[in-house]
């Protein structure tokens, strides 16, 4: 697949850039549908934190790709700001994305767990189409294997990881939004659960890959997931045995 979709006035127009932007959209419009049957958070209020929280994610990502591919940035300092061709790591842009979340829930005195909610699935499903720009990329791939929907990299067959990520994250909007918001028993639920999920499919996932970012010996992605398993459970059987009010259900 040609990683350039098309060409305007000389500019290359990426397919990278155009998935990770319908990513954004979707998310965005399933989010809003979301937030009409909110408590606490309004239309305004959700559209004000998905416009900081997708600048600072996009900085966010970059900002951690770059720090644990420290080595290759260090000596190509003018390459540092250039996204075009791939780079963001998914877990700078969420840890980006809950520290935006902290303060502007904290302004607007809102609870960051009604917030988190409601952008949970949406985050999911932007993930789920965000991927196939990798595809378009040749990258976050896995290694060498017969299967048979192994796809061809360079002329070696190898796991389609992206793929598996993709299907993955559809499944987790899929179930967080058309089944558990409407069942939603605390604040904070659609949150910890999509934290463990995904988390746990990306640990095993992340073994696959041949791009992964390194700490030492150790492969970040996985070491952060089993942050987020960690995190995701505490904050599951925390929050559910402090729930506020009888009826939290998100129609």
């Amino acid at each position: 697949m040609n990683p350039v979709a098309f060409t305007i006035f000389g500019l290359e127009v990426r397919w990278y850039g155009i998935f990770i932007a319908l990513g954004v959209f979707l998310g965005f419009v399933f989010a809003l549908r979301l937030v009409k049957k909110s408590d606490q958070v309004n239309e305004d209020m959700l559209t004000d934190f998905g416009t900081l929280a997708i600048i600072f994610g996009v900085l966010g990502a970059r900002l951690y790709y770059v720090i644990f591919s420290w080595d290759y940035y260090g000596q190509h300092l003018n390459e540092v700001l250039s996204i075009r061709n791939g780079g963001l790591a998914i877990h700078g842009g969420i840890l980006a994305g809950i520290l935006v979340g902290l303060v502007y829930t904290r302004i607007k005195k809102v609870s960051f767990f009604e917030m988190a909610d409601l952008v949970a699935p949406s985050l999911a499903l932007g993930q789920s189409i965000g991927r196939w720009g990798n595809y378009a990329n040749q990258e976050a791939h896995g290694g060498p294997t017969n299967l048979p929907w192994a796809i061809e990299v360079q002329g070696v067959m190898v796991h389609p990881t992206f793929l598996y990520e993709s299907l993955w994250t559809l499944g987790i909007f899929l179930f967080l939004y058309f089944y558990l918001a409407k069942r939603r028993k605390f604040r904070g639920q659609l949150f910890s659960l999509y934290l463990v999920l995904y988390s746990l499919a990306r640990f095993f996932i992340e073994g696959l890959r041949t791009d992964s970012l390194y700490w030492g010996p150790l492969r970040v992605a996985q070491l952060v997931s089993l942050l987020g398993i960690g995190v995701g459970l505490a904050l599951y059987f925390i929050l559910k045995n402090r729930k506020e009010g009888k009826d939290l259900t998100l129609k």
